[in-house]
């Protein structure tokens, strides 16, 4: 069975998003966010990871105005909406960067690094930006 064949039958595959990099300053968080809006619109199993600098993606109270940035952050709510509901922080980096999971925008699974790459290893698909 090739991919089109399993686009065809129905076939869904487990995407994984890694998210490792601050959320402005570059165009990545926002690439990887529509490309999970994209794949759940094709009723695939999406899964959301945010490491490293990638864990200020989803920080509250967000304000990129003075770097004449527009904040998306806002987006990260509506995820419930497609159904988006496997969102997961890598421990190691939120602790790192002083954060706790009240900081968050949405609500978000906390979990160790080696949990975080055993999660990866079960994925069909992993992208990380």
């Amino acid at each position: 069975m090739n991919d089109e064949d399993d686009y065809a039958s129905g076939v869904v595959k487990k995407f994984m998003f890694v998210n490792r990099k601050a959320p402005h300053g570059t165009i990545y968080a926002l690439e990887v966010l529509e490309m999970v809006l994209i794949s759940a619109a094709f009723d695939q199993d999406v899964h959301l990871a945010f490491l490293d600098d990638g864990v200020y993606q989803i920080v509250k109270g967000q304000d990129p105005a003075a770097i004449d940035m527009k904040n998306f952050s806002k987006t990260f709510r509506a995820l419930e909406g497609y159904d988006i509901e496997k969102l997961y922080v890598e421990r190691e980096s939120m602790e790192a960067r002083g954060l706790s999971e009240d900081d968050f925008i949405v609500d978000v699974e906390i979990i160790s690094q080696a949990d975080m790459a055993a999660l990866m290893n079960g994925m069909d698909v992993v992208l990380s930006a």
